[in-house]
């Protein structure tokens, strides 16, 4: 996956999508911290269905609480 600054990325916006179509992914920075990721809609489905995956195995792997809360439901109004 390539980098580029947002700027950049405003500047070559044609040709950044020119560039996804033909399968290349991209990060784009903004003040040097990731915002965005430019990709095919294919990749990102494929992305979206591992992210679900781990995060379905990560709950099945969860050990449940006692029920007992550390706090009470008026303190989140204070």
């Amino acid at each position: 996956m390539a980098v580029i600054s947002a700027a950049e990325a405003n500047r070559s916006f044609s040709r950044l999508l020119r560039e996804v179509a033909e399968g290349k992914s991209f990060t784009v920075l903004s003040r040097g911290r990731a915002v965005a990721t430019i990709s095919a809609p294919q990749q990102a489905a494929t992305a979206y269905g591992a992210a679900r995956a781990r995060l379905l195995q990560r709950l099945i792997h969860q050990v449940p609480g006692d029920g007992a809360r550390a706090w009470k439901r008026d303190e989140l109004y204070d």
